[in-house]
């Protein structure tokens, strides 16, 4: 009796789980099909998910309708780069952070980490100001100055850096390593999962940007893909299966990523302690 009670219960659980994961991929199951349509059809109601006659030819459109080939090498650039600075950085001020003594520490993260409740939207006019004194605006490293340190990157690291016993810095210490042969020999590769959830984050972050780009760059051949895909709203009307078409294409890096290290991903996720 409780062993069917216990197979009910399982049934019951995953009935919801599938329910949630077609609710999830729906939209992009819309987009797909919206894709592959004539521009006059794509809201027809009701919806044909299927369509009579599928336009494979609309994504090759979307390649000679804009530069979509630049706009995604200029994405892929900033984000490459972007990621690997904040890596970079984080993991740095993560290590000072949890593994060196010095004084004020735990006030100086504290006041770090309180940045992370700012929005952007309060500093954005200054930062604007900043990079114009500069002579940035229009150019990518405007873009990779201002996200170049995340605050929510150091957070991360240190929550996981603070699972690494103190006494293996020790030893090594003892062993004549210095600080940064201790935090290249001994943290960084124990830290792959966590480097790796941050990687996910910052690439996600970086790629899906669409305000920055949008504010700082002013010339075609600096623009990002998302702002390419705006290129297909006009004044008065917007050509939406080729923005679904596009949209789509921007996903598929994005997929690559999450699948590529989605083990050290949720290996990350509950190591550091992170809620998503």
């Amino acid at each position: 009796m409780i062993e069917r009670k216990k197979l009910s219960t399982r049934y019951i659980f995953y009935v919801i789980l599938l329910l949630i994961t077609v609710v999830t991929l729906l939209p992009f199951a819309w987009m797909f099909s919206a894709s592959l349509k004539p521009e006059m059809e794509v809201f027809s109601i009701p919806i044909k998910w299927i369509p009579d006659n599928p336009l494979w030819k609309n994504y090759s459109l979307i390649w000679r309708k804009i530069p979509l080939g630049l706009f995604t090498f200029n994405s892929a650039k900033l984000t490459v780069l972007i990621t690997i600075i904040q890596l970079l950085t984080s993991s740095f001020a993560a290590y000072g952070f949890s593994k060196c003594r010095f004084k004020a520490r735990d006030i100086l993260f504290v006041c770090y980490i309180i940045t992370i409740a700012i929005p952007w939207q309060v500093y954005m006019l200054p930062q604007y100001i900043i990079m114009q004194k500069f002579r940035l605006i229009d150019t990518h490293v405007a873009l990779i100055l201002m996200q170049s340190f995340t605050a929510f990157g150091v957070f991360l690291l240190k929550q996981f850096y603070q699972s690494i016993p103190d006494e293996l810095m020790e030893a090594a210490r003892i062993d004549g390593l210095s600080e940064y042969g201790i935090y290249a020999r001994i943290v960084l590769p124990l830290s792959k999962p966590a480097m790796a959830t941050l990687t996910i984050f910052s690439f996600v972050t970086v790629w899906n940007d669409f305000m920055g780009p949008m504010i700082y760059l002013n010339s075609t051949s600096l623009k990002t893909i998302q702002l390419g895909i705006r290129m297909f709203i006009s004044l008065y009307s917007a050509e939406y299966n080729l923005i679904m078409a596009a949209s789509l294409v921007a996903l598929i890096p994005v997929f690559i990523m999450y699948v590529g290290f989605q083990k050290f991903f949720v290996q990350g996720v509950a190591t550091s302690g992170l809620k998503v």
